[in-house]
């Protein structure tokens, strides 16, 4: 089922007080949610070579998308309009990018498992260009806990709940292997996780409102090999 998520967009003034930018409450879809990331990191590349400004339709043909629909997702999220024959001013766009995803404001994160996809997870830097920060790993192998990987502490399962409560932590990451996925995201939920993603190649049950992001990497690699396959014949 795909749910509109609604936002309002804030931009501070020049004197640090927030204002609202938009006299009414953004609405979109979840696919349009996820296109967002893959616009900002556009717009960063393009930034770093002095490109000041942008129209929706280079965007779209650079990035191999619907020119009416990337207009469609930079009018929803954006607090000025593109002008005609000049486009989007890219640093105010990637400011209302953001801003709605919250790029400004870093999302502390969790990890359980910490086996070889939940270590290099955690050695990734990456991370903190989209906002988010795992903050710690937990795991049920004695000697991983009580170490730390790549500088983040790695704690006992059992303290998964009073931690993620301290820290008021929202987003959780599943590392684990398949027949333990379902026990951890319920462990998860009931800390008081609100966003779950999931590499473990499993569906996982939870309640209404809690958001879940599948990454299957097997399925994913057998849908590029079965494109390959296509292309070839």
């Amino acid at each position: 089922m795909h749910h509109n998520l609604s936002i309002k967009i804030y931009r501070k003034t020049k004197n640090n007080a927030m204002e609202n930018t938009k006299d009414h409450t953004v609405s979109i879809s979840r696919a349009t949610l996820q296109r967002l990331p893959k616009y900002y990191c556009y717009l960063q590349e393009i930034q770093k070579l002095g490109t000041t400004a942008i129209s929706s339709t280079t965007i779209a043909d650079d990035l191999n998308l619907n020119a009416i629909q990337v207009r469609k997702d930079l009018a929803e999220i954006s607090s000025v309009s593109g002008k005609p024959r000049v486009g989007f001013e890219v640093d105010g766009l990637m400011r209302d990018i953001e801003t709605y995803l919250g790029y400004n404001n870093v999302d502390d994160t969790i990890l359980v498992g910490c086996g070889r996809l939940g270590s290099t997870l955690l050695a990734y830097d990456g991370f903190k260009s989209y906002g988010f920060n795992i903050v710690a790993g937990f795991d049920i192998n004695t000697t991983l806990t009580g170490s730390v990987l790549s500088g983040k502490p790695v704690f006992p399962l059992d303290q998964l709940s009073h931690i993620s409560q301290r820290l008021k932590i929202q987003i959780g990451i599943i590392t684990v292997p398949k027949q333990y996925a379902q026990q951890v995201a319920d462990l998860l939920i009931q800390a008081g996780i609100k966003a779950i993603w999931n590499f473990a190649p499993v569906h996982l049950k939870v309640p209404d409102g809690i958001l879940v992001r599948d990454e299957n990497l097997a399925a994913s690699l057998a849908l590029l090999s079965n494109k390959l396959k296509n292309e070839n014949q």
